[in-house]
């Protein structure tokens, strides 16, 4: 069967790019190498009566305008915003967070006047960064070394956003895209734990600490989404962040799009420089006017193409580009809440993040084990319980907790991964919990360790890295994946990318996804102009 469209990859961003150009009329197939659909945004039942967000585990990036545009809530999306958070510190105490602004100013104030009264100043200076960057997540970057028209005048739109700041705001913008989020914080905020709080966006997923220059981008990165409207909301996906992949999967086969589960792609089919196609593990070709890949740009150009058939200069510029993995994942059934003695019982902090890392230079300590090649031993923790809001993931009285973990390496001192070296990391983050929620370990019904190694085998993330390759500046915008090749195309014709390695990069976003479909619908739109002029001619 002949396709306009072949997808490899069923996550988020492959069904995103599926539904769009299926809705445009395009004949689409997705093939999934897993026997699940969902890629990281997948939930799973690892343990009798219990639903596992076990890789992506919260939403807030994912574009608005992807789920009007695509009927979501129709297919039975909804997103859960949730209270707010702690962060535990050594003396006993905590700082809260809450979703209401005047309690959470309260709350600050309680560590420091100062910075409560600071807050609202850093809160107007991120957001005016945010207000610069948002609107560039759903257009195609301009190739600066070309003077194709359409690229000269993106460059010009980009030009007058920028006009419209003033020299000073201008400045700041350029010295935040490339200072550490530490040095940020430290000009607002006098507050240790506070600081340590506010500094977690700025490492989750990435390869830097947060002393590195170019981590308060990071931070930017993962302010850009809302829930309900709410900017630098986040939220739970009702039944897990499976949810998301599931919608997307009914808009598709509402649009008569198809998903095949079970596989695997074995190579791209290219001819005369043109991809044709899928070959499947088991030999099965699938014959396609296009291919997108979901897959990252390394998993794609370095395993499932003929570098043959690519410049080698393309080539060297993706083998080089930079998917360092840094995060783990343990995914925890409970037979019982975990007891906290620091937080007020019923506390609403409990329904959002906590936290056990009470200071920056814990996270960059952390960080340095990682640069040295080894887990870390007092780890950042991203510790979450879903059920607390969403009480259909567990059996009644149970609950799912979901702990993110920054740093973990793609590989314990230069070799691969052992079974040992999982379990000696799981054992770390559960002692860490544990020194906070005494009985915690008695609380334990399952767990699921991941590390980069299992990230890499099951979701097929490149050395584990969760955003496709790394949000530093040198690989955004029209420098992501490759110079050159920054707007989805590829060096091989109607060989397309659509994952997270693409613009604007990584998250549960969509962006890629929906950007790509874009391009192709235009390119689609300009070759039926040029046939039907030639045919007037």
């Amino acid at each position: 069967m002949n396709y306009d469209a072949a997808i490899i990859g069923a996550g988020h961003n492959g069904l995103v790019a599926a539904c769009y150009l299926a809705r445009a009329g395009l004949k689409v197939v997705v093939v999934e190498k897993n026997d699940w659909i969902g890629g990281a945004a997948v939930s799973r039942e690892l343990h009798p009566g219990f639903t596992y967000s076990n890789c992506s585990y919260v939403c807030s990036l994912f574009r608005p305008e992807i789920m009007r545009d695509l009927e979501l809530p129709k297919h039975g999306l909804q997103v859960l915003p949730y209270e707010g958070g702690a962060v535990f510190t050594r003396d006993g105490g905590y700082l809260a967070t809450f979703r209401d602004h005047d309690a959470n100013r309260r709350e600050l104030a309680r560590h420091s006047p100062r910075d409560a009264e600071a807050y609202d100043r850093y809160s107007r200076d991120v957001m005016r960064h945010c207000r610069f960057i948002r609107p560039l997540l759903l257009r195609t970057p301009p190739d600066p070394a070309t003077f194709r028209p359409r690229d000269i005048a993106e460059l010009a739109w980009l030009g007058r956003k920028v006009g419209e700041m003033s020299e000073g705001q201008i400045c700041d913008m350029i010295r935040f895209w490339t200072m550490s989020i530490s040095d940020f914080l430290d000009e607002y905020f006098e507050s240790p734990v506070i600081k340590a709080y506010l500094a977690v966006s700025a490492i989750i997923g990435t390869a830097l600490g947060p002393m590195s220059p170019g981590s308060a981008y990071v931070l930017l990165h993962h302010y850009m989404g809302d829930v309900d409207g709410n900017v630098g909301a986040w939220g739970f996906a009702r039944g897990g962040m499976g949810a998301i992949t599931q919608a997307l999967t009914a808009s598709l086969r509402a649009a008569g799009g198809e998903v095949r589960t079970g596989a695997g792609v074995e190579k791209v089919l290219v001819a005369n420089g043109r991809a044709t196609g899928l070959r499947l593990e088991g030999g099965e070709e699938i014959a396609a006017r296009r291919v997108l890949s979901n897959m990252d740009v390394k998993r794609t150009f370095l395993k499932h193409v003929d570098t043959a058939e690519l410049p080698p200069a393309f080539v060297k510029r993706v083998e080089t580009f930079k998917s360092r993995g840094s995060s783990g994942k343990l995914n925890i059934a409970l037979d019982a809440a975990p007891h906290f003695p620091a937080l007020p019982d019923g506390a609403p902090m409990l329904k959002g993040d906590l936290h056990f890392t009470d200071s920056v230079e814990r996270m960059e300590r952390a960080y340095d084990d990682w640069k040295a090649g080894h887990f870390s031993r007092d780890p950042f923790q991203d510790t979450m319980i879903p059920t607390m809001i969403d009480p259909t993931m567990a059996p009644p009285g149970k609950h799912f907790m979901s702990c993110f973990i920054q740093y973990a390496p793609p590989k314990i001192e230069g070799r691969d991964w052992t079974d040992a070296d999982r379990d000696a990391f799981g054992q770390t983050v559960i002692d860490q919990i544990a020194e906070y929620s005494p009985g915690f370990k008695d609380r334990i019904l399952h767990m699921e360790v991941r590390t980069p190694r299992e990230l890499e085998a099951e979701v097929g993330l490149t050395d584990g890295n969760i955003f496709q390759g790394e949000l530093t500046f040198d690989q955004l915008l029209f420098n992501r994946p490759v110079p050159g090749y920054a707007q989805y195309k590829t060096p091989i014709r109607d060989l397309w990318l659509c994952g997270s390695s693409a613009h604007p990069g990584g998250g549960v976003m969509g962006a890629p996804g929906r950007n790509a479909a874009s391009e192709i619908l235009r390119d689609l739109r300009a070759k039926t102009e040029m046939r039907q002029a030639y045919a007037v001619v």
